[in-house]
């Protein structure tokens, strides 16, 4: 027998009524998928900023405002300002010379007092004011001059100091002399908390008396503050500053 319309209506309507609430349950699963797909890719927008912003923005800014205080300093230099004499004068709010480290490829680095975030985020290195701890080469006294500088943004003055090698030069400029230091020992990681490496002799290094020594210390692995990377040199000599101001043999070529 024929179907009626009737009929033909009931069997049409009765699989939609039954598979409406199957694509409802459909849709909002693609939905929550699509909502949460694009909160990751917000996420990790963000992410990449935040990126951006630590290692490289930080890094412009605060290279621009080193320069600003280094560029003071050498005009202080050059025009006899009564802040940057001799060593009594050189804790100064500009800072008190430049380190120099040619296997680091990082130029010319402002040295300035205090090693606290505020320091060091200008994109300086900070020698360390600990009475203890500080003895500034231009003292002429024994002793240790410890630096500090970060690894990765603000600057990253020490991005590369795992590049440096025993024998290497380390040279700190002051307005009348020159400062040349040899790296005796290296020390790729050690506890964030080990002070002993920033000692007036840092035995850890292997010396066991007093001596004109120079630590850099900063942060290891990269990208971490988890452990401190060290590396220590020794006095070799002092050059005096010429009128051209000529660098040392070991910053030439």
């Amino acid at each position: 027998m024929a179907a009626t319309a009737d009929d033909t209506e009931a069997h049409t309507d009765a699989p939609e009524a039954a598979r409406t609430p199957r694509r409802r349950r459909t849709g909002r699963i693609a939905m929550a998928v699509s909502f949460f797909g694009e909160l990751l890719i917000t996420a990790g927008l963000v992410l990449g900023l935040f990126v951006v912003y630590s290692l490289w923005w930080t890094n412009v800014v605060a290279d621009r405002t080193a320069h600003k205080q280094a560029d003071k300093v050498r005009d202080d230099w050059a025009h006899g300002s009564s802040n940057a004499g001799g060593p009594g004068a050189l804790d100064t709010k500009d800072g008190i010379g430049f380190l120099h480290v040619p296997a680091m490829r990082n130029g010319e680095v402002l040295v300035e007092k205090g090693t606290s975030t505020d320091v060091l985020n200008d994109g300086v290195a900070g020698y360390y004011t600990d009475p203890v701890k500080a003895t500034l080469p231009t003292s002429g006294k024994t002793g240790n001059f410890a630096l500090a500088a970060h690894r990765d943004g603000h600057g990253a003055k020490f991005h590369n100091i795992d590049k440096v090698r025993v024998g290497d030069p380390i040279v700190f400029e002051t307005k009348d002399k020159w400062y040349v230091y040899k790296v005796f020992d290296i020390l790729p990681e050690t506890s964030k908390y080990n002070v002993k490496v920033l000692t007036s002799v840092p035995k850890e290094s292997g010396v066991t008396k007093r001596g004109h020594y120079i630590t850099l210390t900063t942060c290891t692995p990269v990208f971490t503050s988890r452990y401190r990377y060290v590396v220590w040199g020794e006095l070799v000599r002092v050059d005096k500053v010429d009128g051209k101001r000529t660098p040392p043999k070991e910053l030439r070529g």
